[in-house]
């Protein structure tokens, strides 16, 4: 059976359209129920974000879940990660997460997490989406589910990202903002920082159901930059919708994104001694950070774009540190999957250990001009466009032309009838030109 409800982040979409509606949420829980509840009874969790679609969601999929005759715990509003966690630490049989990530508040999805508060494994994706296509039966009365609320939930989470870094470390004398995006976070990160000691100056912390990701948050960095040197503060924080993601800003509001964490991540558990394997990024990974690692010592490996094939090479290497630009962070040997709160903690944590300040953490690491353009394709597949002899030999020459001083990368839009294009090279004015010279021939092909 071919799968098609769960696509590589769970399920997701525009609220009311598709799978992402009440009726369905409401199968949804029953047929994971089945699934998870199956001969061993167990309790699922669920927590949400903060759009105002979670709290319609989070009744659905619990009615589904009781009435095949699973216990609910409902954590509120939690950040991705924090579910993953409690999961793991309560002994759930699965954890459940209702958000649409970076997305506005008119999108929403659910994604689920193991007992072991990592992805599930396909085979038990497959199995939800069999009963799925089943009729739904309610359990008898004396054997529906019960639904219990987590007060402490928020407390346990701050408890367990602190207990990331050293129990001695304290922030005491440095000034954070953090952006929470309005979103998951907004009544956590700024807790975790404050109770270490830090002076905390929090912005997008006061969510109203639709202002989730709305110009703040880790896809909207300007507030932040602009906060962060008007307070003369230290450093920034900005986290996505739901948590799992960062991007930093440096005392000058300079921006430091996925590649610069990875790179002082990195750097930090090298020279501490700590460090073991290679890094793994993406195809969208700057070429600088692969040769600042590589100057190091330290190996890199690319996967396709997303986390989910980050986390997948990290696991089946036995490695611990990988990530995208966008500031999806792995850090395996501190918790089971990405998390904006705990990989901010461990750059803060080396900015204290060495007084250096974030932008000398960065440097080291020369980032190449990078240009990424996306071709709109008219009535040609993009497979027909990248298949072409014509599109293969332009791309030839342009890679020849960079030679080892850069890459080429074409791939199609896995949600849109896009092709992207990115080149980067040494040379700003090259990168330019080389990628126009690309664009032009996409274009042509999709006539």
């Amino acid at each position: 059976m071919e799968k098609r409800y769960f696509g590589t982040d769970g399920i997701r979409g525009r609220v009311g359209e598709g799978h992402i509606t009440p009726e369905f949420m409401l199968k949804l829980g029953w047929a994971a129920g089945r699934v998870f509840g199956r001969g061993q009874g167990g309790k699922v969790l669920i927590g949400k974000d903060t759009r105002i679609s979670g709290y319609m969601f989070e009744s659905a999929l619990e009615a589904g879940l009781a009435a095949a005759g699973v216990d609910i715990h409902l954590l509120g509003p939690m950040p991705t990660p924090g579910i993953a966690y409690l999961t793991r630490t309560l002994h759930a049989r699965a954890g459940v997460v209702i958000s649409a990530s970076h997305n506005p508040h008119y999108d929403n999805g659910i994604k689920f997490f193991s007992g072991e508060g990592s992805k599930l494994p396909d085979e038990v994706e497959l199995a939800i989406e069999r009963e799925l296509d089943q009729t739904m039966e309610t359990a008898g009365s004396e054997q529906l589910g019960k639904a219990y609320r987590v007060d402490d939930a928020a407390g346990r989470y701050i408890e367990f990202c602190k207990s990331t870094i050293p129990w001695v470390t304290n922030f005491s004398g440095l000034k954070l903002v953090v952006d929470c995006a309005n979103g998951a976070t907004y009544h956590i990160a700024p807790h975790v920082f404050e109770e270490l000691g830090a002076e905390v100056i929090a912005i997008g912390v006061e969510p109203d159901g639709l202002n989730i990701n709305d110009g703040v948050g880790s896809t909207h960095i300007d507030n932040l930059s602009n906060a962060v040197v008007s307070e003369g503060a230290d450093l920034g924080v900005a986290l996505d919708g739901d948590g799992d993601r960062l991007i930093m800003v440096d005392e000058e509001g300079e921006v430091i994104d996925g590649d610069d964490i990875l790179y002082i991540i990195a750097r930090s558990r090298h020279l501490n001694g700590g460090f073991r394997g290679a890094v793994v990024g993406t195809q969208m990974s700057n070429l600088g950070l692969e040769r600042a690692l590589g100057s190091m010592g330290i190996g890199f490996e690319r996967t396709d774009v997303g986390d989910r094939y980050v986390m997948e090479r990290l696991k089946e290497r036995n490695w611990v540190l990988g990530g995208e630009p966008s500031g999806h962070i792995i850090c395996l040997d501190r918790t089971t999957t990405g998390d904006g709160i705990v990989t901010a903690l461990q750059v803060v944590t080396e900015l204290r250990k060495s007084g250096r300040t974030l932008k000398e953490l960065r440097q080291g690491m020369e980032k190449y001009p990078q240009l990424l353009q996306n071709v709109r394709l008219g009535d040609r597949v993009a497979a027909e466009i990248m298949s072409s002899e014509t599109l293969t030999a332009a791309v030839r020459a342009v890679q020849a032309e960079l030679g080892d001083k850069g890459r080429v990368l074409l791939r199609p839009s896995g949600t849109e009838p896009l092709i992207r294009v990115m080149i980067e090279g040494q040379s700003g004015n090259q990168v330019e030109a080389l990628t126009r010279q690309l664009v032009d021939v996409v274009e042509e092909l999709r006539a």
